[in-house]
């Protein structure tokens, strides 16, 4: 098709907003409420500092997702690479001049937020991944040569992420990265490739990391080995999951959290202060939502009539369970400790905002899951 597009016939934004799948909209109120509620317990019963703010940004972040929702899948993808290169600069500006805090430097002050752009940058990265694969067929995956372009889409801002540092953002890089690249029809035998090279790098690699990156490690392996330091966080994190119980100690009586025995609870490890007050039912609940919204993500992208549609909700929909797999599996010490927040639950304005973004895109290949886009796409109407 030259550039032509079909489908159904234009809809109004009134239609449009009529469209937006309502119960997906519901259901992210529900999680966001019980993140108000941990984070509420999580001051002593008190709005402030993190409840109101969180409740003001999921508000702002509701209205930015509506927003995207409405706009054409058309101009998202013609604009997928402008936006793309946006949010890289956005990270030169943060590897030349960024602000600092906790010894990572990861964010640009703008005084009402400390922007992330590393946050930005997952979903900048599956949109153009998105846009490129897009405008190729299968005979194109197949070539060697058709791959280096989004190769260099993903390693480049991974690079500028490993500086800052933060291996865990860059390793949902190339995870989101790899679902894409499978589903867009990279062979197999590909992903064996990188996959044996990886392994034999990795003694090389051990050398590059940081050296708390490297008792990270270590500590994962054997928590018990320093339970004063490196392994501090990890080891109270299992006593709350082990307090918690079935039922768990109740709304704002978890001792652990409550006594200062765990770290970051209104950030990384909310989610063993939630199941140290409501349980394994309250975590079953919260997992239960998660996996409604994974299957509801994963539902509307494959229902897109256009390719690009399809693996940018599956992009989204991936990056979203990658945030709930890799904070619960970190908090229950199934991988080592890394700086990744559970999705509308944790404190943090970018990282929701971010989400909400992402939902909107999510939504709008649900309102305009109609539209054929032809493999050139909107960029040469």
């Amino acid at each position: 098709m030259n550039g032509h597009v079909l489908g159904a016939p234009e809809l109004t934004i009134r239609q449009k907003l009529w469209q937006i799948h309502w119960f997906f909209v519901l259901m992210l109120v529900v999680v966001a409420s019980v993140g108000f509620a941990m984070l509420y317990s999580a001051a002593g019963g008190d709005v402030d500092p993190w409840a109101k703010r969180h409740a003001l940004r999921f508000g702002a972040g509701i209205v930015l997702m509506i927003t995207v929702a409405v706009i054409d899948t058309r101009l998202w993808l013609r604009y997928a690479y402008a936006f793309y290169l946006a949010v890289l600069l956005l990270l030169v500006a943060v590897d030349v001049g960024g602000a600092m805090g906790m010894g990572a430097r990861r964010w640009i002050n703008l005084g009402f937020i400390n922007l992330q752009p590393s946050e930005l940058m997952k979903i900048a990265m599956v949109l153009a991944l998105a846009r490129y694969f897009h405008g190729g067929g299968l005979e194109d995956v197949r070539r060697i040569t058709f791959l280096i372009p989004p190769i260099l889409i993903v390693v480049v801002p991974a690079a500028f992420v490993l500086r800052q540092p933060d291996l865990g953002t860059a390793l949902i890089f190339l995870i989101t990265a790899a679902g894409l690249f499978f589903m867009a029809g990279v062979r197999l035998w590909k992903f064996a490739l990188v996959g044996v090279l990886s392994l034999a790098a990795m003694p090389v690699a051990w050398q590059f990391l940081h050296s708390y990156q490297r008792k990270r490690v270590l500590t994962f392996l054997n928590p018990e080995n320093d339970p004063l330091g490196a392994g501090y966080h990890i080891i109270q994190s299992k006593i709350a999951f082990g307090s918690g119980g079935l039922s768990g100690r109740g709304f704002m009586q978890g001792t652990q959290g409550h006594l200062n025995f765990l770290p970051e609870m209104q950030t990384d490890f909310i989610f063993t202060m939630l199941s140290e007050e409501l349980g394994l039912i309250g975590g079953l609940f919260l997992l239960g939502l998660y996996i409604l919204l994974l299957a509801y993500g994963i539902s509307i992208s494959i229902r897109s009539r256009s390719h690009f549609g399809c693996l940018l909700g599956m992009g989204v929909t991936s990056t979203f369970f990658l945030y709930v797999f890799i904070n619960m599996a970190m908090v229950m010490g199934l991988i080592p400790v890394v700086g990744v927040p559970l999705p509308l639950i944790s404190y943090g304005g970018t990282a929701m905002l971010t989400l909400l973004f992402g939902f909107g895109l999510l939504m709008g290949v649900w309102v305009h899951r109609d539209v054929t886009i032809g493999r050139r796409g909107a960029a040469d109407d």
